[in-house]
């Protein structure tokens, strides 16, 4: 909704009608709606239009459609300059002031000159409204980037397997081609050519994924915005450097883990690449990466302590390269205690699995670690999941913990809502039965050129019926402080964004001019941790930023009240006051509930992202199976079946699926605290909760792939001809 002058609106902005005329001066109630609205509502010029304000419900006339250009799924609405301020209890006040400049003016002298003018307060440009909601992208960007990284991190190893597979596959090919001539440039050409056409096609066919995926995800969690802030999304846009960094990573990463298996080909000589393939010997190099692993999971504990999510972030890629590291070291005893296991199932089978398993282990140990990168973003989304869930809980609690509240129709305060006037705290004060009330108003300012919102509490009633979850101050007398000056109580996104403590002194853009405040602690609610925001008294809202808007209202009930007739008597207010929604605690806690549960389904893109570790475990095997052409062929020669062999693979599968699994579980457990340490340094203080669901639907999966991964290696085992394997070089 946009108050204008009727006499200067049209002459700025020139507005196309549809139908009917532009607003004149001695309108008062009149408005003009879009055309969009007209045809979805079937309102027309002549009828009337009932609009929630301050004061309650307002009539307006509808005296004409404009051609509707609706901005960000909304739509915009006309009318007088005097009927807006009425109808948001903004009284003579200005928020935009729209301005053409003549011709041959120079426009950044004619800038400056209204700079000049207005004062510091203000500033020139477009409009950028709501851009304080900016910084709660913040923390929401740093958790996708950290799964974005991982995830890119197991592109890089499930390429690297590929190749390795390939290499293997084409062994005596290669070996061929350098007996007849073939320089190691030309493999190693060969196989970058390989790699490249690999990474034009992969990129292609991941763009097309990403997009789905991103336009899947906005539809699952579109329901959880419309009820956060009553608002619309649209499909996923994307800007040209995401394409082009999506490009430039996908073909990069896989020539770069192309590289090194081809570095490999290139190296062996024509003789032992033509003889049959000898199993690696690896026992003295995995000791001595094991030492360097441990260091860097020692290097990466250290990285908890400093207090820095940086710094701790680049912690979780030291703890796995550390496991990569130690995991050929690690195979051997892991394969042993799971061998063990196996051996109840699968007797014979299970310890020809194990030897195999440890003949290779660091093969073994890159699949499982595909695994662990997998199987730990099941683990680490489920413990912040639950941490969050359980963590909201006792913020409402906490923050939003009366009997009773009239809720604005978004729920970031700034969101477009419109609030009360007086009048309906004092009706709601007049009921019987009704104890205490409190309500919160909001205001925009700026700190050092960043938005900030300012929320407005009582220091008296507020802390009587709600409160803020602190993580710096004095809780007990910050409240009694705020009454007797201009003190500011920053939250934890805020002051971790410009590093503020308790002490510090910030300069606020009013309409007036600038005034300082003091930083008298760091706190938050549960409406408001995702903005840039600041708590200061009503007292100081209203004379430094002349807003009196109630935006929310909590309503705690008397000791001993009937508490039918006390909910009765506020749900009778709630229609005269469209702007809000009448909950009971007990209501509004199932709702959140609800709203909450959405999240669950981020668990399908994590079981989405753990697949490349199935791909990751049948290369492995298929390596297995090809090296071991001639073994197989003469365990079937000495009698051994078509199903041992398949019991067999199975076996090893499981064993490789075991140790990726335990290492997942460690692994995510790791990134799960550092995710939650993470939000505990923006604010939002939440005592860690392990997800024993996360690790048990890990468990699970990664055991699942391990009988899904050996499903097609196990069949190639087994189609193998006894005579031709035991022919095969």
């Amino acid at each position: 909704m946009r108050g204008v002058d009727p006499e200067l609106a049209d002459k700025i902005d020139h507005i196309a009608l549809a139908n009917g005329r532009f607003l004149q001066t001695a309108d008062t109630n009149a408005i003009l709606i879009s055309n969009n609205l007209a045809q979805q509502t079937g309102l027309g010029v002549g009828d009337s239009l009932d609009l929630p304000a301050a004061s309650g419900l307002v009539t307006f006339a509808i005296v004409g459609v404009t051609t509707g250009r609706p901005p960000q799924s909304s739509e915009e609405l006309f009318m007088p300059l005097a009927a807006a301020q009425a109808l948001y209890n903004l009284p003579g006040q200005i928020n935009t002031i729209e301005a053409r400049f003549a011709a041959d003016s120079d426009g950044e002298t004619v800038r400056q000159a209204v700079l000049d003018k207005l004062g510091s307060g203000f500033k020139l440009g477009g409009a950028t409204a709501g851009s304080e909601f900016a910084s709660a992208l913040e923390a929401a960007n740093y958790i996708y980037n950290m799964f974005g990284i991982i995830a890119i991190i197991l592109g890089g190893f499930i390429i690297f397997i590929t190749f390795r597979t390939i290499v293997v596959e084409r062994r005596r090919d290669i070996g061929m081609l350098r007996a007849i001539g073939a320089s190691r440039k030309t493999i190693l050409g060969m196989l970058l050519t390989e790699s490249l056409v690999l990474g034009v096609m992969g990129t292609g066919l991941g763009i097309l994924a990403g997009y789905a995926m991103a336009a899947g995800l906005l539809i699952g969690m579109r329901g959880l915005i419309e009820d956060l802030m009553r608002t619309n999304i649209g499909g996923p846009s994307f800007a040209p450097w995401v394409f082009a960094l999506s490009i430039g990573m996908g073909i990069g990463i896989t020539l770069l883990a192309g590289l090194a298996p081809a570095l490999a080909a290139m190296r062996v000589s024509p003789l032992e690449a033509l003889r049959p393939s000898l199993a690696e010997v690896e026992r003295r190099s995995a000791s001595r990466s094991a030492i360097v692993g441990v260091v860097l999971i020692v290097i990466a504990f250290i990285t908890l302590v400093t207090g820095s999510v940086s710094i701790a972030s680049f912690g979780i890629l030291l703890f796995l390269t550390g496991l990569v590291l130690i995991g050929p070291a690690l195979v051997y005893p892991i394969a042993r205690i799971f061998g063990r296991l196996l051996s109840l199932i699968f007797a014979r089978e299970g310890q020809i699995a194990q030897g195999n398993l440890t003949r290779q282990p660091g093969r073994a140990a890159i699949t499982a670690s595909a695994i662990t990168i997998g199987l730990s973003l099941l683990v680490a989304l489920g413990g912040l999941l639950t941490t969050l869930v359980g963590g909201m809980g006792g913020w409402i609690d906490k923050t939003l913990g009366s009997d009773y509240l009239f809720m604005p129709q978004s729920l970031i305060l700034g969101g477009g809502n419109i609030g009360a006037g007086p009048q309906l705290l004092a009706e709601i004060d007049a009921i019987p039965g009704v104890e205490t009330t409190t309500t919160l108003r909001q205001a925009t300012t700026r700190i050092d050129g960043a938005d900030v919102q300012l929320v407005g509490i009582d220091p008296v009633t507020y802390p009587q019926v709600a409160g803020l979850i602190f993580s710096a101050g004095d809780e007990e007398t910050v409240y009694e402080e705020m009454e007797n000056g201009r003190l500011i109580i920053v939250n934890g996104i805020f002051a971790a964004q410009n590093r503020l403590a308790v002490g510090d002194t910030l300069t606020l853009q009013t309409p007036d001019g600038t005034q300082d405040y003091k930083v008298a602690a760091v706190a938050g609610d549960f409406l408001n941790f995702k903005l840039a925001t600041g708590y200061i008294s009503q007292a100081n809202l209203a004379q430094d930023f002349h807003e009196t808007t109630d935006l929310l209202i909590m309503v705690d009930q008397a000791a001993g009240a009937d508490e039918t007739a006390v909910q009765a008597s506020l749900q009778a207010l709630a229609p005269d006051y469209p702007a809000f929604t009448f909950y009971s605690l007990t209501e509004w806690q199932v709702e959140m509930e609800k709203t909450m549960s959405a999240l669950n389904g981020m668990y399908v893109l994590l079981i989405i992202l753990a697949i490349p570790s199935l791909i990751a475990l049948i290369n492995t095997l298929a390596i297995n199976v090809l090296e071991r052409t001639r073994e197989i062929g003469t365990l079937r020669a000495v009698g051994a079946t078509r199903r041992q062999v398949k019991r067999m693979i199975t076996a090893e599968s499981l064993l490789l699926a075991a140790t990726g699994t335990l290492f997942g579980l460690l692994s995510g457990l790791w990134l799960s605290y550092i995710l939650v340490g993470a939000m505990n340094l923006i604010g939002l203080v939440f005592p860690f909760s392990f997800s024993y669901a996360g690790a048990i639907v890990a468990i699970v999966v990664g055991l699942g792939f391990g009988i899904l991964g050996a499903l097609i290696p196990a069949r190639q085992a087994t189609k193998l001809d006894i005579v031709q394997a035991l022919a095969y070089e």
